[in-house]
């Protein structure tokens, strides 16, 4: 990679999608995404049983037998591999797995690899924690409280400030993320928005979902929250290939672009904790008679609570966004 000083999107574009970039790399990362972070679908097959109970319920308010499932940012497939296993009898579902990486050998050969969401079709479309991963410009309030294009040197993330924000990302972070007293910082999420409502589009009928870290206007970090992450620690962020780099995401800018691209869809923004629930993933301790009565099956049942409330837990991945959007779909009932 060059030395020289860039924009944070064009250095992390290069730093994660290039050539011998981090997510393409077989050397940098030899297990994916999950030899260097843990998501909800790495931390229990509840979440991918969790999903497929959802694409079920799709299926049947679609009134169809067969059902596609877009699995943006797929990693490894893995939640692919789960939903697939956790499905019920006569559901035929053709699953999609967006990702740059090269398809890893051995996945189920039903699953279609591609670079991009396919375009018109009918089903679910789910992202778990793609879009932090979908580079955006960093700007900072300078000392006049100016907010600059905040510059980055590949080799060791040095930063400088540099230009005036402007044009269509000013016009953002005046919307969605204004900037003030200086060493104030924001990550612009336009790619973002942009990105989300490409995805959504491409959506007949169905539902399209979005699950990450979120933040909403009146709740923004003041100080951003760009970070890196390499086998499983977090680390500072550098844009040289070396590390994942993610910053939470504006979930609430997202949504808003679905409906100013002209995508007639209903819209619902909630935590994890509230949508596992309403997918029948709720962390109760099973009764402890049960111990006397099914031994083995305490056991389970008292892992399986533990997986849920991991799944669940205020603090930790329960805090994770659900941005929805019902696609050809009536909106749900209160």
């Amino acid at each position: 990679m060059t030395d020289e000083w860039r924009g944070w999107r064009e250095a992390a574009q290069a730093a994660l999608y290039g050539d011998e970039g981090f997510y393409r790399s077989p050397l940098r990362s030899p297990r994916g995404p999950a030899g260097h972070f843990r998501t909800s679908v790495h931390a229990s097959p509840l979440f991918a049983a969790a999903v497929a109970r959802l694409l079920t319920g799709i299926a049947r308010e679609l009134n169809t037998g067969t059902v596609a499932l877009v699995d943006v940012g797929a990693g490894r497939g893995e939640l692919l591999t789960g939903v697939l296993a956790a499905l019920p009898e006569g559901l035929e579902v053709v699953p999609y797995a967006v990702e740059v990486a090269a398809r890893p050998p051995g996945l189920d050969p039903r699953i279609e690899w591609c670079a991009r969401p396919p375009e018109g079709v009918t089903g679910l479309l789910f992202a778990n924690e793609w879009l932090d991963n979908v580079p955006a410009e960093v700007a900072e309030a300078d000392p006049d409280g100016v907010p600059r294009y905040v510059r980055v040197r590949a080799s060791d993330g040095a930063e400088r400030l540099g230009e005036p924000v402007s044009g269509a990302d000013l016009a953002w972070l005046e919307r969605w993320w204004p900037l003030s007293a200086p060493g104030e910082r924001a990550e612009i999420g336009r790619p973002r928005d942009t990105a989300w409502a490409r995805a959504v589009g491409s959506l007949t009928a169905g539902l399209a979902v979005a699950v990450d870290y979120p933040h909403v206007r009146g709740g923004r970090p003041p100080f951003g929250t760009l970070t890196g992450f390499r086998g499983g620690r977090e680390v500072r962020p550098v844009p040289d290939g070396s590390c994942d780099l993610t910053a939470h995401v504006a979930l609430d800018a997202c949504a808003a672009a679905v409906a100013e691209a002209g995508i007639d869809a209903s819209t619902e923004l909630t935590d994890q904790r509230a949508a596992l629930r309403r997918l029948g993933v709720g962390g109760d301790r099973p009764p402890l008679s049960l111990a006397t009565t099914d031994p083995a099956g305490y056991v389970r049942a008292l892992a399986s609570a533990g997986e849920a409330a991991e799944l669940t837990a205020r603090g930790g991945l329960g805090d994770f966004g659900w941005l929805l959007h019902r696609v050809g779909l009536p909106a749900p009932p209160p």
